[in-house]
């Protein structure tokens, strides 16, 4: 068993646990990383606002995948986040 292997195995059930807090805190999370956004760019006086979105960003999309949101696991499809306009052909 590899080292990855052994982490794995250590963190799988701390994932669920994260994954749950998640899901019940998901709205206090999303603000909390919005505000720490809007607190770093008034201090670094917007110097790094593109960064910061960026990151920003980043953040909420890992918070999507830990709440599972916008993938079926089940059937394995993928569905656009409900503020994202519809495809066009």
């Amino acid at each position: 068993m590899g080292l990855l292997d052994n982490l794995k195995s250590k963190l799988g059930p701390a994932k669920g646990k994260v994954s749950d807090f998640a899901h019940r805190h998901e709205d206090t999370v999303q603000h909390g990383l919005d505000k720490a956004a809007r607190v770093v760019d008034k201090r670094t006086k917007g110097k790094y606002s593109e960064k910061i979105h960026t990151g920003t960003g980043k953040a909420k999309g890992a918070m999507d995948r830990l709440t599972h949101k916008g993938h079926d696991r089940a059937t394995g499809s993928s569905t656009p986040p409900p503020d994202s306009p519809p495809p066009t052909t």
